[in-house]
């Protein structure tokens, strides 16, 4: 006839509990001991009774293999705390710069003009404010370029002149002197253009033919 299984739960009754205890703890230590023997394995084995009694058994000092463990069990921790610290920080750094890049998306549509519906009165003044310094920067940026571009006609004028290309003629004075003092070459052309009409060269006619002159 098989013998019927025993179901493992806690024993209630203390007597048995008690007696199942002594049998199956006398039972480890000797299943420990014997496999120590029978591979030549390290064992240490501890054992605190219901009451807090000590039952121990060790195949060599109990405190070399104390040592031992707690060795082992200190270079597995940092093996598996090193990975996941790292990756802790991976995607901590990866939160930052989604956020990062998500904000300065959301202030370059601010900058265009889009999704202001949300923003408080503040931060559309510390937009305005931003704008009015960009716009200043561009025109500063431009007054720059403009007078590189003059600068660098002047002295091409200049060169030619300098090397006997052509002859200065009295608007080529005039837009060097206007240039000189901040005026536009447009405003000196059209000074140049309109200069003084032509005088009636009649009576120059009536003298060289010695024709009465009226």
């Amino acid at each position: 006839m098989a013998r019927e299984k025993i179901k493992i739960r806690r024993i209630d009754n203390i007597a048995a509990r008690q007696v199942t205890f002594s049998k199956r703890r006398r039972g480890l230590l000797k299943k420990a001991e014997e496999l120590s023997v029978l591979c030549d394995a390290d064992i240490a084995l501890i054992i605190f009774s219901a009451t807090g009694k000590l039952f121990e058994y060790a195949s060599s000092s109990m405190q070399e293999l104390l040592g031992k463990y707690k060795h082992h069990s200190k270079n597995n921790l940092d093996k598996v705390d090193k990975p996941s610290l790292d990756l802790q920080l991976q995607e901590s750094d990866e939160i930052r710069m989604g956020k990062e890049l998500f904000d300065k998306n959301q202030e370059l549509s601010h900058l265009h003009g889009e999704d202001l519906q949300g923003l408080t009165l503040e931060e559309l003044q510390h937009l305005e404010t931003l704008l009015e310094r960009g716009l200043h920067r561009v025109r500063r940026t431009k007054d720059e370029r403009f007078e590189k571009l003059i600068a660098s006609l002047h002295q091409k004028l200049i060169n030619l002149n300098s090397n006997g290309k052509r002859p200065r003629t009295e608007c080529d004075n005039l837009v060097i002197n206007a240039e000189d003092q901040g005026q536009s070459s447009d405003s000196v052309i059209c000074s140049c253009n309109s200069g003084p009409p032509p005088e009636d060269d009649c009576s120059d006619t009536s003298l060289r033919l010695a024709l009465p002159f009226n």
